[in-house]
């Protein structure tokens, strides 16, 4: 079903046209996650706002680098967005040649680790975000975002872009190995 029996039941599903196709996929697939990475990085890196505060001279001020988490969030989606548009080469390479197996294996190795690291960095964000939003009594860390919005609204959008690029790079994985195993 599906594919082109060949003699003791095995089945051929690696025609050319098939692993061009899945190539073009994935090439697809890495330009969506350099744009959700990139965007991600450049939203938190460029997240300031400044509140009064009894007059115009004093001023609070809520700045992504204020937070080492936000720093490691915005090196962690810069570092996977430059990985990915260095990867374009292979990827284009494999829709050019199809057959191509160690390459796939090197780009499964390398998408695995950046998955890591961006995991990491959305992650820790995500929970300095949880506690802007919600704050935590006991520990007197005030909730934020009631008067720092435009704050939080980019850096909670920065981290759907760079969860939605964890999503992308699990499916590039995914992929890769299936185009694998068909061989």
């Amino acid at each position: 079903m599906g594919g082109l029996e060949l003699e003791h039941g095995a089945k051929n599903y690696g025609s050319a046209t098939t692993r061009r196709g899945l190539a073009a996929v994935d090439f697809v697939l890495r330009i969506i996650a350099i744009i959700a990475t990139l965007a991600s990085a450049i939203a938190m890196g460029t997240t300031n706002e400044s509140l009064p505060f009894f007059t115009q001279f004093i001023r609070f001020r809520a700045k992504y680098s204020d937070l080492p988490t936000f720093t490691f969030f915005v090196v962690a989606n810069s570092i996977v967005s430059a990985y990915l548009v260095l990867s374009l080469a292979l990827s284009i390479s494999h829709i050019v040649n199809g057959g191509a197996k160690k390459s796939r294996v090197v780009l499964i190795f390398f998408d695995t680790g950046m998955l890591a690291l961006l995991t990491a960095g959305a992650s820790a964000a995500a929970a300095i975000v949880y506690l802007a939003h919600k704050g935590n009594i006991r520990t007197n860390w005030f909730a934020i975002c009631q008067q720092f919005n435009s704050f939080c609204e980019r850096i909670s959008g920065s981290l759907i872009g760079s969860f939605g690029a964890v999503v992308v790079l699990i499916l590039l994985i995914l992929l890769s190995a299936a185009t694998l195993s068909r061989r």
